[in-house]
């Protein structure tokens, strides 16, 4: 009766002592954190695209100093129509385009927060193209839509068109900040620098494509070498935007080379369209493009209708998208194309946007693994080979896009391989990927984070997530925890082995 009694006092008092101490750990960490989340603060960034709009919505913890907590993609809108920049008839239309994205945004983000949520707009290559044959144009678009965006209850800090190489470094910060690359948010509580090497992205949109990636090399073009400081950390990264390569512009393109092949006759095949697809389109359609001007023909009728039918010829196909590219000559010790310079590539690369889309139809429709370029080429083979038919029976609801993936496919392959200059060393270090986990990998987060200043140039020593009060009553709190349960243990083994004597 002695030695139960004994037990069961042993066992309620660890007990009891383990229920202490879990209250007094309760207590010892920040109230706030237990009876409600963390609000978070908000930012909304419109990426105004050649071809779309795309409205995201981030969100970080307001509780973290600096606002240096990290940033993650709360939601996401597509707006519905073109590009802003196909309004130039009638820019109001633009701005009226964008009011059902944010009105989303408006339920989106607590309405606590709008006032102090900042909103942007960046313009891309449509805009930039725009720009260059029509600047009034341009004005006028980026007026109507700032006019539509101040009704709304955010912070409006402006609507602008980027600049290439400010698209190719954005992304590049988007991709590598996501990746955690500069700061990583350490178990202790602390931000701490994980020693990792960046990765180089590449950008396929509509009307341009980007290339930015960090290099110890000598930059011999100082337009393309960019100094960037982070959280104390010094990167001198390589970028260049080629404008007029995006993928539409490319396409456009294509059907300029087709029909200057053929003398401009309105009746004519195409060689990277499928065998059994046609389609009529007026010739304006194709040279309504600063991209295709220069080859617009001398007796140019913009309303005359061209009868363009599919020929599923791979290797002429390859010969007309080849003729996009200035492969030579160069006047640098290293050239990508069209005379630019480029320095080698080095370690790992992410490739989005059109990159991703077009390599993703390649794996999960077409059923083809590409680790090298050898596969990349015989996979624009296969597509540019595959009938009408086929491909619709492949991959049933993409009418849209089906025609132009030979194109698309080869031209990746091109640039890729003669234009960026990978090879079967360096093509596997590519990741053709659409999101770091949840967020979309882009220009459109590291925008925000650049003009919030949510990247300091200069590292503060290291920031912590919360105070180090708590976590040294957390630390010195399960130590004791620990202690009672080896001395309740403790008691336990002697009460057994008392009961076991008598």
């Amino acid at each position: 009766m002695g030695s139960g009694g004994t037990k069961k006092v042993a066992v309620v008092l660890g007990g009891l002592g383990l229920a202490a101490l879990a209250g007094l750990l309760l207590l010892c960490l920040p109230t706030k954190d237990l009876r409600e989340p963390p609000a978070f603060k908000y930012g909304i960034v419109l990426d105004a695209g050649s071809s779309h709009t795309a409205m995201f919505v981030y969100k970080w913890p307001a509780d973290k100093e600096n606002d240096t907590g990290i940033v993650s993609q709360h939601s996401m809108c597509d707006v519905e129509g073109g590009g802003i920049s196909s309004y130039i008839a009638d820019p109001s239309a633009a701005g009226r385009s964008l009011q059902a994205c944010l009105d989303q945004a408006q339920h989106d983000v607590p309405k606590e927060r709008h006032a102090a949520t900042p909103l942007y707009l960046g313009a891309t290559a449509g805009m930039r193209l725009l720009n260059l044959t029509d600047p009034e144009a341009s004005d006028r678009v980026l007026a109507a839509v700032s006019s539509t965006m101040k009704q709304y209850p955010f912070d409006f800090r402006g609507a602008k068109i980027l600049s290439g190489e400010d698209e190719g470094v954005f992304g590049w910060v988007t991709a590598n900040y996501l990746l955690e690359n500069f700061i990583k948010y350490g178990w202790i509580g602390q931000w701490v620098h994980p020693k990792k090497k960046t990765v180089g992205a590449m950008d396929l949109g509509g009307a341009s494509t980007q290339i930015t990636f960090e290099t110890p090399q000598f930059i011999e073009t100082p337009a393309n070498e960019v100094m960037l400081r982070l959280y104390g950390q010094t990167y001198k990264v390589y970028t260049h935007s080629f404008l007029c390569y995006g993928r539409d512009q490319i396409l456009k393109r294509l059907l300029s080379k087709v029909l200057k092949a053929e003398r401009y006759v309105l009746q004519v095949s195409n060689p990277c369209w499928p065998t059994g697809y046609w389609k009529n389109f007026t010739a304006a359609t194709i040279y309504d493009s600063p991209c295709t001007e220069a080859e617009k023909p001398t007796s140019y009728f913009p309303t005359a209708i061209v009868n363009m039918s599919g020929s599923g010829n791979a290797a002429k196909c390859q010969q007309h998208v080849e003729s996009l590219f200035q492969f030579t000559p160069c006047h640098y010790s290293h050239c990508s194309f069209d005379q630019v310079f480029q320095p080698s590539v080095t370690g790992n690369f992410i490739a989005f946007s059109a990159f991703f889309y077009t390599m993703d139809f390649i794996q999960s429709q077409m059923k083809r693994h590409v680790a090298t370029p050898s596969d990349l080429e015989q996979a624009a083979n296969e597509i540019c080979s595959a009938t009408w038919s086929e491909l619709l029976e492949k991959a049933p609801g993409q009418e849209k896009r089906l025609p132009d993936y030979c194109s698309a496919t080869t031209f990746i392959y091109l640039i890729l391989t003669r234009g960026y200059k990978f090879d079967n060393s360096t093509f596997p270090n590519i990741a053709f990927q659409k999101k770091a986990g949840d967020t979309s990998i882009g220009w459109a987060l590291g925008y925000m984070l650049n003009l919030t200043n949510m990247i300091p140039a200069e590292e503060t020593g290291f920031w912590k997530g919360t105070a180090y009060g708590p976590w040294v009553g957390v630390v010195l709190l399960f130590v004791a925890i620990i202690l009672v349960t080896v001395a309740s243990i403790f008691c336990l083994l002697r009460s057994t082995r008392g009961r076991g004597m008598m």
